[in-house]
């Protein structure tokens, strides 16, 4: 779905204010999981509101934006839902680091090749109240696990 996003130009989409509406009751959308999330073991919140925690680090380079990567990652909502896997296709995915949400842009330049890490986005750096998916509600949190395979100049 991310490269199919990336295709259709809907990555990188600003958010407007979908965060501040959201329903309390909804974990997908709710500023108190995200708070929650950015409290645990190891977990470094960014100045953007990005939450990466380094779950395997890794031991070659780290891409700069305008590099392609190879990744493999899974893509939950908050309440557990899968929304996205390139794990359960058994396939990597490839593309231009600039060219995604900018939580994928910022969190994948702190990895290093052979490394993995979870990515929690809130919505103003993920799709904002736009959306490439029926799966994915407007103002929605996204959370990835990313494994870095391979940098391409």
């Amino acid at each position: 779905m991310i490269a199919a996003a990336v295709t259709a130009g809907l990555l990188g989409v600003p958010a407007s204010a979908a965060e501040e509406k959201a329903p309390m009751n909804d974990i997908n959308t709710s500023p108190e999981w995200l708070q929650k999330a950015a409290t645990g073991k190891g977990a470094v919140k960014t100045a953007s509101g990005l939450i990466y925690e380094e779950l395997k680090p890794g031991t070659g380079e780290s891409p700069k934006a305008t590099d392609f990567v190879t990744v493999h990652y899974h893509g939950t909502l908050p309440d557990g839902t899968v929304f996205d896997s390139s794990v359960q296709r058994g396939k990597p995915a490839e593309f231009p680091l600039n060219g995604v949400i900018a939580a994928w842009t910022e969190g994948v330049q702190m990895m290093k090749v052979g490394g993995k890490s979870k990515l929690v986005c809130p919505a103003a750096i993920a799709y904002g109240d736009r959306s490439p998916t029926p799966a994915i509600k407007p103002g929605s949190t996204l959370v990835f696990e990313v494994e870095l395979l391979g940098i391409k100049k």
